[in-house]
């Protein structure tokens, strides 16, 4: 926001607009809100008028908001440019749709940003700006899908099925009823006063913006359980597509085996295997590297995609040998920059936040390899997964259930790093692993205590039936030994 700051007339508040635009003489230029310029209209070919309007959002950025209509033809168009600087990081945006208020949220989406409902397998891919709200964005959708849905149901009529199944399922959201009655207006006006009404779907809306440029309003503040943001980095097919990295170059000239030539070997090396998506029963493959993480140990990441339902999933496996001892890491989280850490959590070790009473049990999340800030993103999103899809299960569960949404605001405030708190990772097998930012010195906030595992613990882990004796030695003396080594 440092341009609004320092340039604050180019980019003004749209209150600020709208008090100058009252104040000042409609014959003056100056206090015009919007400059006008005559465009070409794409529809007849007629001359069109253009308005564009700088002003900025608040807890957002500088914009400049772009209409265009022609009185010819009545073809109208309007959009949305980002005025400021590409972010260093992506953004994503979720939001919850429980109630109609929520209907009503702001939305600004960039044109590189992609929007998913999952709960319709539903993808925009990115598209032109927009600002807009929920249910706009909501309701173009739905005239979008309708245009084709008459040819589609005599070509195809399983694709239109399916699409009139989404279609349907939106007006339900939006309640947009197509029959016309005298009673219309008043069922419109009742609507208006039951904002707090919910929807007759439960849907979850997410932006994601590899420029960060696009935007999801919160109710109230940033603390909002229906509302969540995070930021990542952006890979390196996202920064070609934005114009921020050189295009890739055709290698197959020189498609000498790199395998060979780097010191790492097989460490370069992506594996590909062939399989089944579990949610769509689609063939899918899932891809392994192995990974040298600095002052740790070798491990294998392993990532399936979907490309027909849209299915991830990623996991980390130790690719070393046992550890003889196991490992508790304990991490005084004291401002944001802790929580881009990078951690890897594997699939054995439990993870705890005693300021807020927050414990994983080994297993919970499987094997992640992300930041400090990811892992407790993607607990909070499972834990509101829970929390808002349950139904309403009686009056003896609503005290519960606001404990619970208590537990999810004070989860916020740690992910946000609002509160100082501690992070435990405890790893019987000693794979687990947290960036030490002072490495290879100590690092005065991160305790690192290693341990013998308890004979209960060997026996969950299987290895106390585990016989690791003569599979390399030359003793024969044992003919179940001397079959193993053979």
């Amino acid at each position: 926001m440092a341009q609004t700051e320092e340039n604050p007339e180019f980019f003004p508040s749209i209150a600020d607009i709208v008090d100058k635009t009252n104040a000042g003489d409609e014959e003056d230029i100056s206090a015009r809100p919007m400059e006008e310029i005559e465009s070409l209209c794409m529809q007849c070919g007629e001359q069109g008028v253009t308005r564009m309007m700088l002003t900025s959002i608040p807890f957002f950025r500088e914009v400049i908001v772009m209409s265009f209509r022609c009185e010819h033809c009545g073809h109208s168009n309007n959009e949305i440019q980002s005025a400021g600087k590409i972010r260093p990081e992506g953004a994503m945006y979720t939001v919850k749709i429980l109630n109609r208020s929520d209907l009503d949220r702001q939305l600004i989406r960039s044109e590189s940003c992609t929007i998913n409902i999952p709960e319709f397998q539903l993808v925009l891919p990115p598209s032109r700006g927009q600002l807009t709200t929920v249910e706009g964005l909501l309701r173009d959708i739905v005239a979008d899908l309708n245009v084709q849905q008459p040819l589609r149901r005599i070509q195809d009529e399983n694709a239109y099925a399916k699409i009139q199944e989404i279609i349907d399922g939106l007006k339900e959201i939006i309640a947009d009823d197509e029959e016309e009655d005298e009673e219309g207006k008043d069922k419109l006006e009742k609507r208006d006063l039951l904002k707090e009404d919910p929807v007759a779907r439960a849907i979850t809306i997410t932006l994601d913006d590899p420029s960060g440029n696009s935007f999801l309003e919160f109710v109230d503040s940033m603390s909002d359980l229906k509302w969540n943001m995070r930021t990542y980095e952006r890979s390196l097919e996202q920064n070609r597509q934005l114009g921020l990295a050189p295009p890739a170059e055709d290698k197959e000239e020189n498609a000498v085996d790199e395998t060979e030539q780097q010191p790492g070997g097989l460490d370069e090396e992506v594996f590909e295997f062939p399989g089944i998506c579990s949610r769509c029963s689609r063939p899918l493959v899932t891809r392994m590297k192995k990974v040298s993480i600095p002052y740790f140990k070798d491990t294998l990441i392993m990532s399936t995609n979907c490309d027909d339902c849209g299915y991830r999933d990623n996991e980390i496996k130790s690719g070393a040998a046992i550890s003889e001892l196991g490992k508790k890491i304990t991490l005084k989280v004291e401002d944001r920059d802790d929580l881009s850490r990078d951690i890897l959590k594997s699939d054995t070790s439990g993870l705890s936040i005693p300021e807020i009473d927050l414990v994983l049990h080994p297993g919970t999340l499987g094997g992640r390899f992300t930041t400090l800030e990811g892992i407790l993103d993607q607990v909070y999103e499972e834990l509101t997964e829970k929390v808002f899809n349950t139904g309403d299960s009686g009056v003896a569960d609503v005290d519960d259930r606001a404990a619970f949404q208590e537990f999810l605001r004070k989860l916020k405030q740690v992910k946000n790093a609002e509160i100082p708190f501690t992070l435990i990772l405890d790893d019987p097998l000693a794979n687990s692993y947290v960036q030490n930012l002072y490495a290879p010195d100590p690092d005065p906030n991160m305790e690192v205590v290693a341990y013998e595992r308890t004979w209960q613990q060997n026996e969950d882990l299987g290895l106390n039936d585990m016989n690791v004796e003569s599979y390399s030695g030359d003793d024969t003396t044992d003919g179940d030994v001397k079959t193993q080594s053979s």
